[in-house]
């Protein structure tokens, strides 16, 4: 589906120089002379460059059409996930590298979305938000306030977050996946 050069958004995955890339961030810009731009910063999907462009608004680009499937996730290997497709039970696998660290939060039967291009997969979303059992953490330190300080946290899958002082291990929390950010605690 072809768009114009000031149409093109961040998160809108488009073709471009015979490569798939991501928009990260567009910046609408009119200088004092000549025409208007959008500034791009694009990040290739496949080979994970990254490249700035300007398009006029005359420019037109091809914008993917991806298509999303749900499936629950099996089990991971050495180097591929396992995801089973919700209707027709088929199963695909996907390479860790697609997902980094976020490969750590899979856990049985949770339901992802899976962005496929072409029969390729191009991203694997998780929901947004995951409960978690909190590893270990330090002890708080006395005299701190609450709302300012934070303490660092390993979780049961081995990731690194910083959580608030009142946090102890073996406590559960809720972790937003897309920022690896404490939301709170599970009572």
């Amino acid at each position: 589906m072809k768009i114009l050069g000031n149409e093109i958004k961040p998160g809108m995955i488009i073709e471009h120089k015979d490569d798939l890339w991501t928009v990260l961030k567009a910046q609408h810009v009119k200088p004092g002379k000549g025409g208007a731009f959008n500034q791009v910063e694009l990040k290739s999907v496949k080979k994970g460059t990254k490249l700035n462009e300007r398009f006029r608004s005359s420019d037109s680009v091809e914008r993917a059409i991806l298509d999303d499937k749900k499936y629950n996730f099996l089990y991971e290997d050495e180097k591929n996930c396992h995801f089973m497709d919700q209707v027709n039970f088929e199963q695909i696998q996907i390479n860790k590298s697609l997902l980094g660290e976020k490969s750590k939060l899979l856990k049985e039967n949770i339901e992802v979305n899976v962005q496929f291009y072409e029969d390729d997969a191009l991203s694997v979303e998780l929901p947004t938000s995951i409960e978690l059992k909190i590893e270990s953490t330090d002890a708080a330190i006395k005299g701190q306030t609450a709302s300012s300080s934070y303490k660092p946290a390993t979780l049961e899958n081995g990731i690194k977050i910083m959580v608030p002082p009142f946090i102890n291990s073996d406590d559960k929390i809720i972790l937003d996946t897309r920022t690896l950010e404490y939301v709170k605690k599970i009572k």
